[in-house]
């Protein structure tokens, strides 16, 4: 296994999961409301989707990317429509007053919204196509155990990211006070709806 290819791939994964755009609000809101484990499977629905993009970009698949970026009109339409509907959802949501037990379903529902709300972002395959040719490693295109390597370490740093972040919020949780968490929700309604609105703008 060659480790540069998978510390370079742990890198970027991470650099691209940390900036705290509408996931990561996503992901705190639903680590105080729901628990720690909802948290934690929000972030691994965006780590999963970081993947793909990865992948992607690490193989060369020209084909898919520009299919992506032709539909990026739909794809910021249907997401941004999805992320203020979110918003709205969470602005309106009385915060629960202890974290919610976390049921196989709800689990599903957090990891799916999260990775489709990615997915969604074809500028991220920009991002990993700059990234990976900034860092001298577009040559993994046509390799395909490099590039398996590199995907691998971008799926591990992005899923290192979302830990830290659950982890962190989830040991403060029992700190806020029930008003405190009501202005959490309204907060993070509105700042979720702004990067819809602003998505679908």
């Amino acid at each position: 296994m060659d480790i540069n290819f998978f510390l370079k791939g742990l890198i970027i994964g991470f650099s691209i999961a940390a900036p705290v755009g509408p996931i990561g609000v996503l992901c705190i809101r639903r680590t105080l409301d729901r628990g720690l484990t909802s948290g934690l499977v929000s972030g691994l629905g965006a780590a999963t989707a970081d993947a793909i993009y990865g992948c992607i970009a690490g193989l060369g698949l020209t084909f898919v990317s520009n299919l992506l970026i032709r539909q990026q009109l739909w794809l910021h339409l249907i997401g941004g429509t999805f992320l203020c509907y979110l918003g709205i959802k969470t602005f309106v949501s009385p915060p629960a007053q202890q974290a919610a037990q976390s049921r196989g379903k709800s689990l599903v529902s957090a990891y799916a919204s999260t990775f489709f709300l990615t997915l969604t972002n074809p500028m991220t395959i920009l991002s990993f196509t700059a990234i990976f040719a900034g860092l001298g490693i577009a040559s993994t295109r046509g390799n395909y155990v490099s590039a398996m390597i590199l995907v691998m370490g971008v799926f591990s740093g992005s899923t290192f990211w979302w830990m830290l972040l659950a982890g962190g919020i989830g040991l403060f949780r029992r700190k806020f006070t029930l008003s405190q968490l009501q202005w959490i929700n309204r907060i993070s309604g509105v700042m979720i709806t702004i990067f819809g609105l602003f998505a679908l703008v």
